[in-house]
């Protein structure tokens, strides 16, 4: 064999040499590929599932609530309406009967504002600053702290879901300061920034070390449920200097 013919079989070989690692190497690809593809469609489905979780949860946390408000409202509020009309109506004087009617009429009006609470539609219907406005109103309306709301730009339009889920995150935030810090004063910011919605909710209480693992796990759960609507929940406090929570959603 000359040695032009050994440089051709030696070029033939290393074709085919190269040729076999190039097709071992993007065999190697598609097997990744579609590993990587498996793997993703398994992340998604465990976060549609832990979505679908924390979407039941959050409603059957409200619907719980509703109903304790419903009973509340049922005997405080409009079983002492009711007897006061009875004795009204049962009144030979036209004035006190007069005053029974319109009783009558206000129990009227308030039973059917109860039953709007009964179902979720609201959360279509009333929008974030509204429910933070009516939160922080109730809250102050108790004389347990003042609030002030400061809002800066439009509120994005977001689906039901999760606006249910974030409506239950911002109550939560409410009620461990009214549980736990003992704040006289509460804050909700809403800043303008584009591409992202964020809440911040602030109070002057006691505050606590963030560094310090917590033996509950109520943080640990409004950070989950932020991120399986795709967005993030950040807590900074000092012992004494108060807490600050900022939550982050993008539009």
């Amino acid at each position: 064999m000359t040695e032009q013919e050994s440089q051709i079989l030696l070029i033939i070989f290393g074709g085919i040499f190269l040729g076999a690692i190039m097709s071992s190497f993007v065999v190697a690809m598609v097997v990744l590929h579609r590993q990587r593809q498996v793997q993703n469609k398994q992340k998604i489905n465990q976060l549609q599932t832990e979505f679908e979780k924390t979407l039941l949860n959050v409603e059957n946390e409200i619907q719980q609530e509703t109903l304790t408000h419903i009973g509340r409202e049922l005997h405080d509020n409009i079983g002492q309406l009711l007897s006061l009309s009875k004795l009204y109506l049962g009144s030979s004087k036209p004035e006190k009967q007069a005053e029974g009617r319109n009783l009558i009429t206000k129990i009227i009006t308030e039973v059917r504002g109860l039953s709007k609470t009964l179902n979720l539609d609201w959360v279509e219907s009333m929008s974030l600053q509204d429910f933070i406005s009516q939160q922080l109103q109730k809250i102050q309306e108790t004389g347990f702290c003042e609030t002030s709301l400061h809002t800066n730009g439009k509120e994005p339009s977001f689906p039901k879901d999760k606006k249910l889920v974030l409506i239950r995150v911002i109550q939560e935030c409410l009620n461990n300061a009214i549980k736990h810090a003992s704040p006289s004063k509460i804050e909700v910011n809403i800043p303008q920034n584009p591409g992202e919605y964020q809440i911040h909710i602030s109070d002057n209480g006691k505050g606590f070390d963030t560094s310090v693992k917590s033996e509950g796990s109520g943080m640990y759960n409004l950070k989950k449920r932020m991120e399986t609507i795709g967005g993030k929940f950040l807590v900074t406090s000092t012992p004494g200097k108060g807490t600050e929570i900022k939550l982050f959603l993008p539009n």
